[in-house]
């Protein structure tokens, strides 16, 4: 199934939980993990707007799935997965094929120093295309599943935690409305060079939801090429969503 179709029949499903949500609880965090999320937060955005209840730093798109396989491709890169947990590399832009941009020249521990261009190039592709690579070991029989459910529990936790208070900052990346911090929003559109509604980005989460969105930073030439590759898509992405005649 392609994103196209994954659209066509979950575009409708999460309007009509949109719906639901803005009519008896609009006051709610929205973690929108329904694929395609690129589309799919837009629409949920769309339908609290519609309803007079639109709070941006309570919508997230779950992007975590992509942090978690590119902290854990990076660590058996490295030579030792089980310190999966101990490495963190943000991933920003969105959260399909081209439209995921891991920013490997800020993971945390370094690059191995001996990991080289084509060797980068490759481990990037993986991470765009996990998906790809569970649904060709399935045989076709289904997609990503256990991952899926344990990502969407890392952000939750997370949420809840930010939720809470207390002295810890809670940061992750998440594909958000901009808007939701329009200082911070500000500085994202202005490293990205384009206006761009939503964007997965490094956000400060607190009691009411997006507190802060973080910058990008500073990318290397080849992230840079990513991201003008991410652009169009993005924006194709957003738009349909927008426009489509569902809602």
């Amino acid at each position: 199934m392609t994103r196209d179709d994954l659209f066509k029949v979950n575009g409708g499903i999460v309007r009509d939980l949109a719906t639901a949500i803005a009519t008896t609880a609009p006051k709610a965090f929205v973690l929108v993990i329904s694929n395609p999320v690129n589309s799919t937060v837009p629409i949920v955005a769309e339908v609290f707007k519609s309803h007079n209840v639109y709070d941006p730093k309570k919508l997230f798109g779950v992007t975590t799935l992509d942090v978690v396989r590119a902290s854990t491709f990076l660590a058996e890169v490295a030579g030792d997965v089980s310190n999966a947990p101990n490495v963190t590399v943000p991933v920003l832009g969105g959260h399909s094929g081209v439209t995921i941009l891991p920013i490997l020249s800020q993971a945390t521990p370094s690059l191995p120093a001996n990991l080289s261009e084509t060797e980068v190039e490759t481990l990037t592709k993986r991470i765009q295309f996990g998906g790809d690579e569970v649904v060709k070991a399935k045989d076709g029989a289904g997609s990503a599943t256990l991952s899926m459910a344990y990502a969407g529990a890392e952000f939750a936790t997370k949420i809840l935690k930010a939720v809470k208070g207390g002295s810890e900052e809670v940061i992750t990346q998440s594909y958000v409305d901009l808007n939701a911090d329009p200082e911070g929003g500000k500085k994202v559109t202005e490293e990205i060079g384009t206006s761009l509604d939503y964007f997965s980005v490094s956000v400060k989460l607190g009691p009411n939801g997006v507190e802060k969105i973080l910058p990008i930073g500073e990318l290397n030439p080849y992230e840079k090429q990513l991201l003008k590759a991410a652009i169009p898509e993005l924006q194709d992405n957003i738009t349909k969503a927008r426009f489509r005649p569902l809602w």
